[in-house]
């Protein structure tokens, strides 16, 4: 099992599978190596020899207060092409100097209380989180109690109108001041997912992007436009999705772009949504921590 001039993470690995130590000290060690438990995860999952094991260090309650402590959070507005835009902010209370930024982009029902909650936890995770609200130029998510009505808000919206208010999420951020203003990426789920792709292919500066279930997926021709670094999860069970990403990947692959891909065995859509009847806790805590993973290596590099 060992091999002449192994890496030190090669090293823990082979001494974890001959029970030198328990996973969780072994996660603990990897991390001081790349830098984060979810990176060590990462790292860990392409290691055959853990095939085996099931690697998490999740809480399958990751749902993060409102009122946590350890957070600022607040409703916000900003200036768009039509008017204010309405967001949700947040970010840890105690920063020193400038932190990088995410865009949290919200499914087809707007801004509800699940991506506040989501954008918490990015704020948690040690960036500033902004949901922004694609329901604005309607007066905003709040203005529509039903699900159905939500929903057919977010229709009566065209793509056009929502890569615009996301353009002036970005330009908010980049002007908080303890933003750093050139590590902004985008992480979005179903509907929002397919915005976070249109920022993809639009908007080069982003420095990450992370989809869940994102659809429309763009068509193949579009792909050489994107320069940002895009993890891409999808669902086993989403069938009719997921067996549209073939040529994506294909593609992605010919084109040497920088790319991950998941499918979620026995996952449906929308299995990161804790607050739904698909939610998949052990999918969700998996792609979470890929997902930080993902931001940890292209926003905190120079």
């Amino acid at each position: 099992m060992y091999t002449e001039n192994e890496g030190p993470i090669d090293g823990l690995v082979h001494l974890y599978v001959d029970g030198a130590f328990s996973r969780r000290e072994l996660i603990q060690r990897v991390a001081a190596h790349t830098g984060s438990v979810a990176a060590a995860i990462t790292v860990l999952a392409g290691y055959s020899l853990l095939n085996a094991q099931s690697i998490s260090t999740c809480n399958t309650d990751a749902s993060v207060p409102a009122d946590a402590p350890d957070l600022n959070v607040a409703d916000v507005e900003f200036p768009g092409e039509a008017g204010s835009i309405l967001g949700y902010l947040a970010s840890p209370k105690t920063i020193s100097g400038q932190l990088p930024a995410v865009i949290v982009i919200h499914e087809n029902r707007g801004l509800v209380d699940h991506i506040k909650d989501v954008t918490r936890r990015v704020a948690r995770a040690g960036y500033v989180g902004l949901g922004v609200d694609l329901l604005s130029r309607q007066g905003g998510t709040q203005q529509f109690t039903d699900p159905v009505q939500q929903m057919q808000a977010y229709a009566r919206t065209n793509p056009d109108e929502r890569y615009a208010d996301l353009v002036a999420g970005l330009t908010y951020l980049k002007f908080l001041e303890y933003v750093q203003y050139d590590h902004i990426a985008t992480v979005g789920f179903c509907a929002g997912g397919g915005n976070a792709w249109n920022l993809a292919v639009n908007l080069p500066e982003l420095r990450a992007v992370v989809v869940f279930y994102g659809t429309p997926i763009p068509p193949a021709d579009q792909f050489m436009q994107i320069n940002s670094p895009v993890l891409a999860m999808y669902a086993e069970l989403d069938r009719n999705l997921t067996l549209q990403t073939p040529a994506m990947i294909t593609t992605m692959i010919s084109q040497q772009k920088t790319f991950g891909f998941r499918i979620y065995q026995g996952a449906a859509h929308a299995f990161h949504n804790d607050t739904g009847p698909n939610y998949n806790a052990a999918a969700a805590c998996d792609a979470w921590n890929q997902t930080l993973a993902w931001f940890d290596k292209f926003l905190r590099s120079t």
